[in-house]
């Protein structure tokens, strides 16, 4: 029977080193959309926020990448968790 993910087989402990390995890229992974959508926002707060339609715009636009975003990030979780679940 295989050990479960994150668990040293040795000590039965939490393996610090498979934890650190795995939540780089997710963390690398979120970093980035997050920093896509910090452009429109910052486009939006400096044409005078949701008050004109160009503002509400890039708002919308902001909020569309984070949407995406998070899609993709779950998506991400979702497969790297069944390759680590069949290992």
């Amino acid at each position: 029977m295989p050990s479960p993910p994150f668990v040293d087989r040795g000590t039965g402990e939490l393996d610090r080193d498979q934890l650190l390995a795995e939540a780089i890229p997710l963390g690398k992974l979120v970093g980035l959309f997050a920093a896509l959508a910090v452009v429109p926002f910052a486009l939006a707060f400096l044409l005078g926020g949701s008050n004109g339609v160009l503002g509400a715009l890039f708002v919308v636009v902001g909020q569309f990448v984070l949407a995406v975003g998070t899609g993709i990030v779950l998506i991400y979780v979702v497969a790297r968790g069944i390759q680590l679940a069949e290992a």
